[in-house]
């Protein structure tokens, strides 16, 4: 039997149908750990999102017949592994498919923190918009303008490609250079100095954990030129939140475009008070085409697993 904590697309929905006995919970809200205990018995694979923590504590109290969990994201982070492997537990999760959907979103970001688009919008729903003026609501443009990619993955290399269209130049920091073929002309920096103060704007899309946590700190801030525009689709984690906005209320930064926030849905209060700060509501892989294919990926790995 398949346990599905939250509700699925119905494409993914059905096709789990299909192949398995379901037990949906269909979560809302935070997660109660003894609300899955509860729902367990029969079950032998799980079907779960990143609202779900799966530490060592409650790895622990699965039951035996529990054989695989596969999560319904990229990120690992909410599911203790060691713990899961030393309880012979195989976990699958959905990498590749949501690259061009996240990295959309990103430039969407990007474009609506330089042309203050968040705030265009608020001012005519408030009925505050009293027409056009040569000095109105001014932004800047992106053409020209040299973009930095912190994390040049999968989804880093498919936002340099949509920037490139645009007129931009790609400078990057990774873990280790690409090949030639995969920088597709994109300045490698060997250190964070000499990357955060050649850039523009800044676009988080490296992964989560203790080796990136809260790595746009204070310092780096400060290495940025002044009135760059930082972009987050990675992980709310890599950001250090009361720098950022330190730095949006002092003008050092022009802008910021967020999908990801530490502690999500219950992000720093103070981001609402900001009007150069363009928050969503982590919608990276939200269109149909991208969850469909998450969902049939995890599906995909849960067979796998089940069938040894």
């Amino acid at each position: 039997m398949l346990l599905i904590t939250r509700k699925m697309p119905d494409a993914v929905a059905a096709r789990a149908a299909a192949e398995h006995h379901v037990r949906a919970l269909d979560l809302v809200g935070p997660f109660d750990p003894d609300i899955l205990l509860g729902a367990l018995e029969g079950v032998d694979a799980i079907l779960c999102t990143p609202a779900e923590r799966f530490d060592a504590s409650l790895i622990a109290k699965l039951p035996k017949a529990v054989r695989v969990i596969g999560t319904f994201s990229v990120g690992l982070e909410h599911i203790d592994l060691a713990a899961a492997a030393a309880a012979g537990i195989a976990v699958c999760n959905t990498p590749d498919v949501l690259s061009t959907a996240t990295a959309e979103l990103a430039l969407t970001l990007m474009l609506m923190a330089a042309r203050r688009a968040g705030e265009g919008e608020r001012m005519i729903r408030a009925g505050c918009w009293t027409g056009l003026s040569p000095t109105s609501h001014l932004g800047i443009g992106v053409a020209g303008k040299v973009l930095g990619i912190f994390g040049m993955g999968r989804i880093g290399r498919e936002l340099a490609g949509m920037a490139r269209a645009l007129g931009m130049e790609i400078h990057y920091r990774n873990r280790t250079r690409l090949a030639p073929a995969l920088e597709a002309g994109a300045i490698y920096h060997e250190d964070d100095e000499s990357f955060l103060g050649a850039i523009d704007f800044l676009s988080i899309n490296a992964p989560g954990g203790e080796a990136t946590r809260h790595w746009l700190n204070a310092a780096r801030i400060a290495q940025l030129k002044p009135g760059a525009i930082v972009v987050n689709t990675g992980r709310g984690s890599t950001v250090d939140d009361e720098a950022l906005i330190a730095a949006l209320r002092a003008g050092h930064l022009r802008a910021a475009g967020l999908d990801v926030f530490n502690n999500e849905p219950r992000l720093h209060p103070d981001y609402l008070t900001l009007e150069n700060a363009v928050l969503l509501p982590h919608i990276g892989s939200a269109t149909v085409e991208t969850r469909d294919a998450m969902g049939f990926l995890a599906l995909d790995g849960i067979k796998a697993a089940l069938a040894g």
